[in-house]
């Protein structure tokens, strides 16, 4: 499947660091990228003006069936239900295949969704040497997280390596093209990518997206991987779908900046 191209901005003179980032549903990178340059963090600053030597890069994804719409829209993948993420998950696999191939990084709403299930298939990836920079995921969801929290409920008494074999496993086959990712394979299941710091945050009033499935998303997340932020407002606009001025964009930019400190010690090391 044809995706268009993306929406980037450009670094202002030196290049140090790229972030990719997933629109939500019925929306494009473009959109996306204009309603998050507009916005100000306590220092009066825009991210692109906070960050002038990061490319950014705003992927949009093609246009898919809505069964629920009954129409097409520009979606990561067919969400039937946000008020029951659960129903008709039948639905999102197709998307999730073919977009997760697609990208590598996080987004809002549905794309923060899309770009999570993209972080855990990097697992079996072995041509990866270590973690993301970072992910970002605003106001989204984790799809099929009913069956994550069984999964890790059932391997808990093993440990956190076995949780996250299992749970790694668990993406990779349920989008698998084949019936099952053969035993053998478990091992060659990468796990450096579950080191990526993860900042997640949340409208309280979100009319849209509820906050319930971003906390579960959070609580998910951190029995998983290493470091996850959870940050939780309200009050910001678009019904609270999106993220508090300034104070979220204050803490985006403290995760970016913890994040960039924390690889240069880790590349020191």
């Amino acid at each position: 499947m044809d995706f268009p191209q993306p929406h980037i901005q450009l670094p202002i003179g030196s290049h140090t660091h790229t972030i990719i980032l997933l629109h939500g549903r019925d929306s494009n990178g473009a959109e996306f990228a204009e309603e998050l340059f507009s916005s100000k963090s306590s220092k009066d600053q825009g991210l692109f003006t906070a960050l002038p030597t990061w490319r950014w890069v705003f992927l949009t994804s093609c246009d898919r069936w809505s069964d629920r719409f009954q129409e097409n829209m520009c979606s990561w993948f067919d969400a039937y239900s946000l008020d029951d993420i659960h129903q008709r998950q039948d639905l999102q696999i197709d998307g999730l295949r073919e977009s997760i191939s697609y990208l590598y990084l996080g987004g809002i709403s549905q794309g923060m969704a899309t770009g999570l299930w993209a972080l855990f298939c990097a697992t079996g990836r072995s041509g990866l040497q270590g973690p993301l920079g970072g992910f970002l995921g605003f106001c989204g969801w984790l799809p099929f997280a009913k069956q994550v929290e069984a999964l890790i409920e059932q391997r808990r008494p093993c440990g956190s390596l076995e949780i996250q074999y299992s749970v790694s496993k668990f993406f990779l086959d349920t989008l698998s093209s084949n019936e099952k990712v053969e035993e053998t394979q478990t091992q060659t299941i990468n796990l450096h990518i579950l080191f990526t710091p993860v900042f997640l945050s949340h409208g309280a009033d979100d009319a849209w997206v509820s906050v319930e499935l971003g906390q579960q998303a959070s609580q998910i997340l951190k029995q998983i991987l290493v470091h996850v932020e959870w940050h939780k407002f309200s009050g910001a606009e678009g019904d609270g779908h999106w993220i508090k001025e300034p104070e979220g964009f204050d803490q985006i930019l403290k995760f970016l900046e913890d994040s960039v400190a924390r690889s240069a010690i880790n590349a020191i090391q």
